[in-house]
């Protein structure tokens, strides 16, 4: 089972020089010949200096000296016709990186906060969406070990016949105002205080968009050794906020014969507000003793959202 102008300028000056050259002219009379004296040409002022400042824009091109400074254009650029512009991608969102608490549950951390926890019923309750794949051979049973239960569902087919693997969800409104990122960050402390836990893996990625916290592990209940999934949502609907928990558990030595099922559990698992798109249809389950690589068929989902009481029990 299973997140970061510069301003050139360039100064430039011209200096213009001019200079003067000598004429010798040479007279030829008979066969004598006589040289001209060189008259020196009058004296010329010298040129004067000009500086000259040009404002180059930041990553322009330095122009020469004497011709325009070049500035940068503040409209958009014209596109040649035929061509599509280039839309500048959008920067992406900052990554929320969360702490993971080491002490408190999220119980504990709502109601240092003041925070109401109001367990809800599945029937009429229509503040969220809520799926719950059913795999072939599960069934939804009442389970008083289960304090608050929105919806139970367990194997009642496979199993060693000391363990049901089952999942369990609960679900609760909560009334107070609180910051979801720092809630979630404790979502990993009820699981760790289990029994020799053991984790194996654990997240904090959105679930959904939703705050959520993932962990995966086993741990010891009397003489059974465990496999568990354990998402807690913290998921908005309109001016309102609730926890949505999920726990998938298995015994070890049915984590194998049960994989299939599970996983369609656990990834199936969808939690959206009633506004939003549907989720997509829940993945398939095998049932027991499938061949490889057939198909499963599909794994219904339980009706979370105002579904009639089943008064099913436990079976053998």
């Amino acid at each position: 089972m299973s997140e970061i102008a510069r301003h050139w300028r360039v100064l430039a000056g011209g200096i213009a020089a001019t200079a003067a050259g000598a004429i010798g002219v040479l007279g030829v009379a008979g066969t004598t010949a006589s040289a001209q004296p060189i008259v020196p040409p009058p004296p010329q002022p010298a040129p004067a200096t000009v500086t000259q400042t040009v404002t180059v824009a930041p990553n322009a091109t330095p122009q020469a000296v004497g011709q325009p400074g070049v500035t940068t254009a503040t409209g958009p650029a014209a596109v040649p016709a035929g061509v599509t512009a280039a839309v500048p991608a959008a920067p992406a969102p900052p990554t929320v990186t969360i702490t993971p608490a080491t002490s408190g549950t999220l119980t504990e951390y709502f109601a240092a906060k003041g925070i109401t926890m109001e367990p809800q019923s599945s029937q009429d309750f229509r503040a969220l969406n809520i799926v719950l794949p059913m795999p072939r051979g599960w069934a939804t049973i009442p389970d008083p070990n289960v304090p608050d239960a929105f919806a139970v569902i367990a194997d009642r087919v496979g199993g060693n016949g000391l363990y049901s693997s089952n999942a369990q969800v609960v679900v609760y409104k909560l009334i107070g105002q609180f910051d979801p990122v720092e809630a979630i960050s404790h979502g990993f402390v009820d699981s760790q205080q289990l029994p020799a836990w053991r984790s194996t893996d654990a997240s904090f990625a959105d679930f959904g968009g939703m705050p959520s916290s993932l962990i995966e592990g086993t741990y010891r209940d009397s003489s059974l050794t465990l496999n568990t999934s354990r998402r807690h949502v913290i998921a908005p609907s309109g001016p309102d906020h609730y926890l949505v928990s999920l726990a998938v558990t298995t015994s070890v030595d049915q984590v194998l014969p049960a994989a299939d099922a599970t996983d369609a559990i656990v990834t199936g698992f969808k939690v959206s507000a009633p506004t939003a798109a549907p989720p997509p249809p829940a993945p398939e389950a095998a049932p027991a003793g499938a061949a490889p690589g057939q198909p499963a068929p599909p794994a219904p989902a339980v009706p979370l959202v105002a579904s009639p009481p089943q008064p099913l029990g436990l079976q053998g």
